[in-house]
């Protein structure tokens, strides 16, 4: 797995009442929800990205003010056989 090392004002940190593993967390979740509304990644792979299992990253999407339903035809018919 590869690693990115980001640095973040401790300004910014005190301005959002976050610790440097919570950023960690919240900004792999902001860029994986990112990459999944431009069609970068399918949901599997920014659940991934976010760390979280892929039922909990779709439940989130709207916490972001992202759509969650930007399926296929085909992937939803695939999801529906999963049910």
């Amino acid at each position: 797995m590869s690693q990115v090392v980001l640095q973040i004002p401790d300004e910014s940190l005190f301005a959002l009442k976050w610790t440097a593993e919570k950023a960690g967390d919240a900004l792999r979740m902001a860029a994986a929800v990112k990459l999944f509304e431009l069609g970068q990644l399918s949901s599997g792979g920014a659940a991934q990205l976010a760390g979280i299992p892929r039922v909990l990253f779709l439940s989130k999407l709207a916490d972001y003010g992202a759509d969650t339903f930007t399926l296929t035809k085909e992937e939803l018919e695939g999801e529906t056989r999963l049910a």
